[in-house]
């Protein structure tokens, strides 16, 4: 979800980056929408080589996406059947990653060498380069030029990890026009019609434009061989050497934040169950993740990969935790009450683990806080009651289970109501002579978790602005490490919007 306060936050960090100019076609293209180059000039007021060289800039940092829009199916007229000019794409997501790079580099000096953390660190820094431009950048400042087979071993293993990406496909032909997708269900004799959410303009465009999976983290999948250096088994196509080093060189990398996303909520996830179990069902959970890592579907994954009650404890008993355990203990973890593995799942001697249900757990844990340090614990109470029982409850209920005092129930409810914390309706309560309404509470999760998101991507604006406004001035930044709350504020935010 993009609130008002996201997409201000985002313009702030390319600003940051970038410059105003930069920023301004960033900020019409969030206002407005995708729009063509010409429609770009017109609207900013910029000249064209000033649209055109922002637009560069932000496709080259990952931040933009031009596409073009494919003919309309079954137009008649000759407007209909032409494709409009390629069109351009804000990626909010990315942008806000580029607060994430601390974070995505840590975690690759956690698993690799110092060359391949100076690859990461060329990629987040300068956003797309080929082979032959990490060569020169690694070689820079050293008495010897370093070998390209150095780098190219580096840049494989962070295409195994999947880390590193080939850059998406640079103008994909994407349909615009969405049409109302329905699958029908037969119950006895009538039918039930199921609408499946459709897909966003940008999540279209990404689709069609992130490489085949043969090739996205593959060196040299056009000339037969894998990014590990295995060759494949069809090499009917392999060319000359020459002509493979030079295909090498003009391919264009990329970090790949999907996988870096998916490692921090793999990590949120862990210590969620960890600190709400104990360590031995942390320690199952992590060991079905990363054995599922690599055929995950996509970030947000409402439920693990199925797995059997013998792999699950085979990848427990690899892990070094893993080998004080007892099949019995490991299986108790992944029942109903600690990992939610469902009993159709069960049944069926394969065990899926209720992701979702760990991140709502999490998402209710950071706002119960923000409530206690907010209203305090009378309020805290209240709203963990609603949000526990997760349906309405009238003020006189609410005092009753909470025992608060019932004079001061209706003032802490109305407090957190006009903060978009609860949700409120008024119900006709029939009585013998006259009706009466009454006031019920609930915490609508959706819709708070909206407003929570907003109002911390509020502060981390705010938070920003500070450190780049005291940067600017060559102030040292006072006694509290702001760069170091940005980050905790950053966790918040991906348990909100990315996870």
């Amino acid at each position: 979800m993009v609130t008002p306060h996201g997409i201000k936050f985002a313009v702030h960090i390319i600003t940051k980056d970038f410059g105003n100019l930069v920023a301004k076609v960033c900020e019409y293209l969030f206002s407005h929408g995708p729009l063509t180059l010409d429609q770009l000039v017109r609207h900013t007021e910029l000249t064209n080589e000033q649209v055109k060289n922002s637009l560069l800039v932000l496709i080259q940092h990952n931040c933009a996406q031009p596409f073009v829009s494919a003919p309309q199916e079954g137009a008649d007229d000759e407007a209909g059947k032409l494709r409009v000019g390629t069109q351009y794409l804000v990626l909010f997501d990315n942008i806000l990653h580029r607060l994430r790079f601390p974070k995505f580099l840590e975690i690759v000096s956690s698993k690799f060498n110092d060359e391949c953390v100076d690859i990461l660190k060329g990629l987040l820094r300068d956003g797309r380069l080929t082979l032959k431009q990490m060569v020169d950048r690694a070689s820079q400042g050293k008495e010897n030029a370093v070998a390209t087979s150095v780098v190219r071993e580096s840049l494989c293993k962070l295409l195994t990890a999947q880390v590193v990406e080939r850059c998406p496909a640079t103008e994909p032909v994407v349909s615009t026009v969405f049409k109302e997708e329905t699958t029908t269900k037969k119950l006895g004799s009538k039918a039930a019609k199921i609408s499946e959410a459709p897909q966003t303009i940008e999540q279209r465009v990404l689709e069609a434009a992130v490489p085949g999976e043969a090739i996205r983290f593959s060196f040299t999948a056009d000339t037969g061989c894998k990014a590990d250096g295995e060759a494949n088994s069809d090499d009917t196509q392999v060319t000359s050497t020459g002509e493979n080093v030079a295909k090498e060189e003009e391919i264009l990398w990329c970090a790949n934040f999907e996988e870096f996303i998916r490692h921090l909520r793999h990590k949120v996830l862990f210590e969620s169950v960890r600190t709400k179990y104990d360590d031995g069902t942390a320690t199952v959970l992590s060991a079905i993740l990363e054995a599922t890592r690599t055929i995950e579907k996509k970030v947000k994954m409402e439920s693990s990969v199925p797995l059997s009650l013998d792999t699950v404890i085979t990848e427990v008993m690899k892990t070094e935790a893993g080998r004080t355990m007892t099949a019995d203990r490991i299986q108790a973890s992944l029942g109903h009450d600690r990992l939610g593995c469902s009993q159709k799942m069960i049944i069926h001697d394969a065990y899926s683990i209720d992701l979702k249900k760990i991140i709502e757990h999490a998402r209710n844990e950071e706002v119960e806080s923000i409530v206690l340090k907010r209203y305090g614990r009378d309020a805290h109470r209240i709203f963990r009651l609603l949000s526990k029982d997760n349906c309405f409850h009238d003020t006189d209920q609410i005092a009753a289970k909470t025992l608060v005092d019932k004079r001061e129930v209706p003032k802490l409810l109305y407090k957190l109501w006009k903060d978009n914390y609860l949700h409120v309706e008024k119900v006709l309560v029939p009585g013998p002579k006259l009706s009466a309404y009454t006031l019920m509470w609930k915490v609508n999760k959706a819709l708070l978790w909206e407003c929570v998101l907003d109002e911390m991507y509020h502060v981390a604006l705010n938070l920003s602005s500070r450190m780049y406004v005291e940067h600017e001035k060559d102030k040292e930044l006072l006694s509290v490490p702001k760069d170091k709350l940005l980050m905790k504020l950053d966790d918040a935010l991906m348990l909100f919007h990315d996870f």
